[in-house]
C-alpha cells in the first residue's frame, strides 16, 4: 500500500480558521444526522496523528465506490501540499474509522494509482466541479483515497 506524498510548487492557500469553524459544525451535523452539508455527502474521517498518536477527525466529501467502499480526495482546496489527514492515513492506513450515514465503520485506506485513479478522479470531477477547480489551482498530483470496510473480526 503506497502513498505518494507529492507536493507542488504552487497552489491555493490552505483552509484557514473559517474552514476549521465550519468543519466543527459539519462534524456535529454528521454525527447527529449524517448526510449532506451544502449539497455534498460528508463523512467524518478519524485518523491517528502520525506524530502525536492522538485521534484526529475531519469532515470530508465522499464519493460512492460500491458496497463497503468510499472515495475521498486530498485536495486541500488546491493547496501546494497535502492535508494532514492524508499524511496520517499514509502513516497508519489500517488505523482509520469513518462515520457515514450515522454508522461508525472501521476502514482501511489505499491511495489509488494509475488508470484506476484517473477513472475515479474523472467521475469525481464530473459529479463535483469544484475538484476540477482545485486541480487547476495546483501543480500537485491530488491523491484519491479508497476507504474499504475492514472486517473487525479479522483485524
Amino acid at each position: 500500500m503506497t502513498f505518494s506524498h507529492s507536493t507542488g510548487t504552487r497552489g491555493a492557500r490552505k483552509p484557514g480558521r473559517l474552514v476549521r469553524w465550519f468543519n466543527g459544525l459539519a462534524l456535529r451535523r454528521i454525527r447527529r444526522r449524517g448526510g449532506r452539508v451544502l449539497g455534498m455527502r460528508l463523512l467524518a474521517l478519524t485518523t491517528v496523528g502520525r506524530r502525536s498518536g492522538q485521534p484526529r477527525t475531519i469532515p470530508l466529501a465522499w464519493f460512492p465506490g460500491g458496497e463497503g467502499r468510499w472515495y475521498v480526495v486530498a485536495s486541500a482546496n488546491g493547496a501546494a501540499t497535502n492535508p494532514a489527514w492524508y499524511l496520517n492515513l499514509a502513516a497508519r492506513p489500517d488505523d482509520v474509522e469513518i462515520v457515514v450515514d450515522g454508522e461508525t465503520v472501521p476502514v482501511r485506506a489505499r491511495e489509488l494509482q494509475g488508470p484506476e485513479r484517473d477513472e475515479v478522479w474523472g467521475r469525481i470531477k464530473d459529479s463535483a466541479s469544484q475538484f476540477a477547480t482545485y486541480e487547476r489551482a495546483t501543480d500537485r498530483h491530488i491523491p484519491v483515497v479508497e476507504l474499504t470496510r475492514r472486517d473487525t473480526a479479522g483485524s
